[in-house]
């Protein structure tokens, strides 16, 4: 069944001259509820763990990817039973767990509402949640002629995005270039949590031999978000905030912004990842 992730609508285009009326195309933006349930010594259990306003589409990674990256499920691979929409509401889905899993619901009183633009918002407070992949796997060397090009693969990849151009981007790539998967969003933190429950359910994890590239700016919650996968070398399209640079400073991960236009600024840099002439250091 196809999943609707854009709407038409009529609307007056105004310039200097004139005023007409056009067809209007806009990314969907639906509420999901993650809905948790497992089995406990006292029965069986349900929870409504958060909500948040996505693009209707690869629900499945996102409720795998939300609920590893907030630390609720360490390992899905191993954890989950079966994830499925409910029966009446497309906009909820419940992850069932295995018998003997019991979730760490501390990571689930960390956030009630999710906006699609602000994943921090709702939690009742910051903190860096351990991962398993953290300092797993060899890092990479990568070219600077190899990321000058990741953008445009991006951008060739973005369906939605052409039509709208009102969503965002995450995308994982290999060390030569290579496109291994993107997915779009209204909310990057969504985009994100949906490439890394795709790579959690494809036995992909840890990415340490990826690049995690970024349609805009680069949040701390994405920095935290991309280290829990073991990603070491992030690249935004816009600039990273105060507290993400300290973030990937503290986890030792590359973290490069403004890439675009045959140009990019290196705002934490580690030995072994990137490759570039001694003159532009």
């Amino acid at each position: 069944m196809s999943i609707a992730k854009i709407e038409h609508i009529v609307v007056k285009k105004v310039n200097e001259n004139n005023v007409h009326s056009v067809l209007e195309a806009l990314a969907i933006e639906d509420p999901l509820f993650f809905i948790l349930t497992w089995s406990s010594p006292t029965g069986k259990m349900s929870r409504q763990i958060s909500v948040t306003m996505r693009t209707p589409g690869n629900d499945d990674e996102l409720a795998v990817g939300y609920l590893f990256n907030e630390g609720i499920i360490i390992d899905p691979a191993s954890s989950i039973q079966s994830i499925e929409h409910i029966r009446t509401d497309s906009n909820k889905i419940e992850v069932v767990l295995k018998e003997n899993i019991l979730p760490n619901l501390k990571g689930a009183d960390r956030r009630s509402f999710v906006s699609s633009s602000c994943g921090v918002c709702g939690k009742t407070e910051i903190d860096y949640i351990e991962s398993p992949f953290n300092a797993v796997g060899k890092p990479m060397t990568i070219s600077k002629d190899i990321l000058f090009g990741l953008q445009d693969t991006l951008r060739e990849k973005q369906s939605v995005f052409e039509e709208t151009g009102g969503i965002h981007a995450a995308a994982l790539f290999t060390s030569d270039g290579n496109l291994i998967l993107v997915r779009e969003d209204v909310g990057r933190h969504n985009a994100l949590d949906k490439v890394i429950g795709n790579a959690l359910l494809s036995g992909l994890c840890p990415l340490v031999q990826t690049i995690l590239l970024l349609s805009g700016r680069a949040s701390y919650e994405l920095i935290q978000k991309a280290s829990m996968a073991g990603i070491r070398i992030i690249a935004s399209v816009g600039a990273p905030s105060s507290l993400a640079v300290s973030l990937a400073r503290e986890m030792k991960i590359t973290l490069i912004g403004f890439l675009r236009d045959g140009r990019f600024n290196i705002y934490t840099e580690f030995d072994n990842f990137l490759d570039y002439e001694t003159s532009n250091k």
